[in-house]
């Protein structure tokens, strides 16, 4: 069977669905891998690379042959119109915002499998692309935050004086945030959190961080995940947060819900009472922003007494380390796979709790109960879909 990786069409995209070092582990299970001539260049990997590990170069017309085709964003239209009938796709793939790809997906009769909703469960960690790449965007969040920052990130003793560390807040203790947490206790500052999960106490302090207790009841859904709040409940948080935001030179907002909107976490008036030349890094931008006013891949200055502080909306955070981003995402894909691989042949079993998480479409049905809500479907029944 076919694996076929096409290059990344969305702009600003620098990762690409398959390593070298992926495409050697598909083939000694049998499969046959083609890249699309030059897909892995801009993130650092070349055809010749691909060569070395057994992997055909093909112009895009090869995904026409394909049985499976993986990206890492959905399938541009043109590319979605030239599967063959019973192929598989695997890419991120968000049930609420990509309602186009999947109605066109399933009008191809195809099954398409997205990271974007796969359980969050102990056999399917090494699937976890959204962990993989929340990693990344994480990291990155500090590296922003420290070179646009107005002051140092650690504490400084020199003949001319002493200087304080920054403070840093990280808002969700999530994967991206308790890596921003311990790439900004690396950098030397002064880092405290705060995530709706109580759950996530001892994490934060594991990172060298202060966790903040407001005093607030937890929010907590399935698999781990955090759940969509009530108004009162954001309110109050929002209430509760403000002082420990005004006192911060850094906030660092992570928080999402899968498949919905981020939640505002920092509104207008608790920005309004902090310290001018402050930075507030909104890692959720791109899924609606945690904070009010923010804008992905955009700055936004707000006036605050004294001067002003910047919003930093966020924008393809794990392209930017595309070289590890995508060496991360190519060995969840290869997981992926090889759950489904036998002697050579992919087989998605919708009876296996993975792939029936993760399957958006089966088989040209579209499985998934948001996705099935946002295109006004009605829903399946129970057991049908998730």
């Amino acid at each position: 069977m076919l694996v076929f990786i096409p290059a990344e069409t969305r702009a600003g995209e620098k990762r690409v669905g398959l390593t070298p070092e992926g495409a050697a582990k598909l083939i000694k299970l049998g499969l046959s891998v083609s890249i699309q001539d030059g897909a892995g260049q801009v993130s650092g990997y070349h055809n010749d690379e691909y060569k070395a590990a057994g992997a055909q170069i093909a112009s895009i017309a090869g995904i026409g042959t394909a049985d499976v085709v993986a990206t890492v964003r959905p399938l541009a239209s043109d590319q979605i119109s030239q599967l063959k009938s019973g192929a598989l796709t695997i890419s991120f793939l968000s049930p609420t915002n990509d309602s186009e790809a999947i109605k066109a997906l399933a009008d191809k009769k195809v099954t398409s499998l997205s990271f974007d909703v796969l359980p969050r469960i102990s056999r399917a960690q090494s699937m976890d692309a959204l962990t993989s790449q929340a990693l990344c965007g994480g990291y990155r969040t500090v590296l922003i935050a420290a070179e646009r920052a107005p002051k140092f990130f650690p504490m400084l003793m020199t003949a001319a004086g002493t200087i304080p560390p920054a403070k840093v807040l990280v808002l969700g203790a999530g994967v991206a945030g308790l890596q921003a947490m311990a790439t900004a206790k690396r950098l030397g500052a002064i880092v405290s959190a705060y995530d709706v999960r109580a759950s996530s106490a001892d994490e934060v302090k594991s990172m060298g961080a202060t966790f903040l207790d407001l005093g607030l009841d937890e929010v907590e859904g399935a698999g781990g995940y955090a759940r969509e709040m009530t108004a009162e409940r954001a309110k109050a948080q929002q209430d509760a947060l403000k002082k420990f935001i005004s006192e911060s030179d850094v906030v660092i907002t992570t928080a999402a819900v899968p498949g919905r909107k981020a939640p505002t976490l920092i509104t207008s008036d608790m920005m309004s009472s902090m310290k001018p030349g402050a930075i507030i890094v909104d890692l959720a931008a791109e899924s609606g922003g945690n904070v009010d006013g923010s804008s992905a891949g955009q700055d936004v200055e707000v006036k605050v007494p004294g001067g002003v502080i910047t919003i930093i909306g966020c924008k393809d955070l794990a392209s930017q380390l595309a070289v590890h981003a995508s060496k991360l995402y190519s060995q969840n894909v290869v997981s992926l796979l090889t759950l489904m691989t036998s002697e050579g042949v992919v087989t998605p079993d919708y009876a296996d709790e993975v792939v029936q998480g993760s399957a958006v479409v089966f088989n040209g049905e579209i499985k998934n109960a948001m996705a099935r809500e946002t295109l006004k479907l009605p829903a399946l029944a129970t057991g049908e879909g998730e």
